[in-house]
């Protein structure tokens, strides 16, 4: 999931089902039609950017010529693939291989949509053990869970969201840069931001700032780390109505209300908070790996260290994921697993991606060689691995029959935000409805069996 800008923590971002999972901004490319009915070439369809376009045609080219086959892609932007997918899914020309959604991935099998590709996948040459677990597991399902079960499709990628920041502003404003290796507790976070917010030219205003976080994709490593969630673990209870969620909602929009840490909403009129990161002008910032391509452009150099954290004295940020399927219509269903193999478990068709700076490894033993590396930004790479192999969580949505209950959340949140409603009377009100919402979709996956 690439987010070509993050709003100010005053300015309510959509949230979708699109958006809930790592990879894939922008971009345009070969949009057209194709799909199961062709036996001639196979199609595949994915959202991206030019960097990401200009990696699968060069990944794709090597498949066709070592498999005798062609391949036509279908590129669309991010905010049209759900769209475009379902209405040729609708239309009986599902794509042979497409990307998925975490949260479409029951839907998907429980309507016909899917190929179950266990048994090729467990034929396959490949070590699936040296594939991320949670990348697999997140395109299992038995009919009842995601996680476990029958294998849908594998991982495009797995996207950790890492905390970055500006380590040039650092050094100007004299403060010690943050420990890579142990997370600074909201009490610290809140001081050195206190010191990174700063009037730089003596006009009287803020023109420098510590944070720029978007509630949408930002706020789950306060909740998280803070001992909160939005659900139970078994997928059935709202869970947003408690302390250690209020207390997390509160801090967050505090740092612009209260400690006045992020800029305002006149502020993020002006110019958003992504364009002001990309100019220098805020410290800390979310970054995945699918920004770094676009990073390496930046005027000042970045880093990765963990998130602060609350109550529980550890980190934790999410993890997104964008899978590869194969159509249970496909005419080419050899064909079109070896594809999905190729572009998400084989070295070659990772190298690619690799090379074009828009994830990590889906190869556990190339990923920890990737980050070794210290000498290109960002030089901690590795907390990108920590996320996945430790402090990451899925979207509290990634594994419910859809995501209106968690979309609720979000709506009318504004209120918190600007500081003219608390936190703790927000969730009390949101439980019930967020509840109703869940409701109907555990009665929906009931219906659909």
């Amino acid at each position: 999931m690439k987010l070509k800008k993050w709003m100010g923590v005053g300015a309510l971002a959509l949230s979708s089902v699109v958006l809930l999972t790592a990879c894939g901004g922008g971009s345009n490319g070969n949009s057209g039609d194709g799909g199961s009915g062709s036996s001639e070439q196979l199609t595949f369809m994915f959202r991206g950017g030019q960097d990401e376009k200009k990696a699968y045609e060069a990944a794709i080219k090597q498949f066709e010529e070592k498999e005798d086959v062609k391949v036509k892609m279908i590129v669309t932007d991010a905010d049209q693939y759900a769209t475009k997918l379902q209405a040729a899914i609708s239309g009986g020309n599902t794509p042979d291989v497409f990307y998925i959604e975490q949260g479409n991935v029951m839907a998907y099998v429980d309507n016909g949509v899917l190929l179950d590709i266990t048994d090729e996948i467990e034929k396959s040459d490949f070590d699936l053990n040296n594939i991320w677990e949670y990348g697999v597991n997140s395109y299992r399902y038995d009919g009842e869970k995601i996680g476990q079960g029958a294998i849908y499709g594998l991982p495009k990628d797995v996207g950790p969201m890492a905390l970055g920041y500006n380590k040039d502003m650092f050094e100007e404003a004299g403060v010690e840069a943050p420990d890579k290796d142990k997370p600074m507790t909201w009490d610290e976070f809140l001081e050195v931001s206190d010191k990174l917010t700063r009037d730089t030219d003596g006009d009287g205003k803020d023109d420098q700032w510590a944070t720029g976080f978007n509630v949408n994709w930002s706020l789950q490593s306060f909740v998280w780390s803070n001992g909160g969630d939005w659900i139970n673990e078994d997928k059935t209870k709202v869970t947003v109505d408690t302390p250690e969620f209020a207390e997390a909602l509160q801090l967050f929009a505090d740092l612009q209300n209260k400690y006045e840490l992020t800029p305002s909403v006149a502020d993020a009129q002006t110019l958003d908070t992504y364009q002001r990161w990309m100019n220098g002008e805020i410290a800390f910032f979310p970054v995945g790996p699918w920004d770094m391509s676009t990073y390496a452009g930046l005027d000042f150099e970045y880093d990765l260290i963990p998130w602060p954290a609350g109550s529980t004295g550890k980190s934790a940020t999410y993890i997104g994921s964008l899978g590869i399927g194969v159509s249970a219509k496909t005419k080419q269903p050899d064909k079109a697993v070896k594809l999905v193999e190729y572009l998400s478990a084989s070295e070659e068709g990772q190298q690619k991606l690799i090379d074009a700076q828009i994830q990590i490894p889906n190869l556990i033993d190339m990923a920890e060689k990737w980050a070794s590396d210290t000498e290109s930004v960002p030089s901690n790479k590795k907390e990108f691995l920590d996320i996945v192999q430790d402090y990451g969580h899925a979207m509290p949505a990634a594994s419910t029959y859809n995501a209106e209950w968690y979309d609720e959340f979000f709506i009318n949140i504004q209120p918190v935000l600007d500081g003219d409603q608390t936190a703790a009377d927000y969730v009390k009100e949101e439980q019930p409805k967020m509840q109703d919402k869940l409701d109907a979709a555990i009665q929906q996956q009931k219906t659909a069996k």
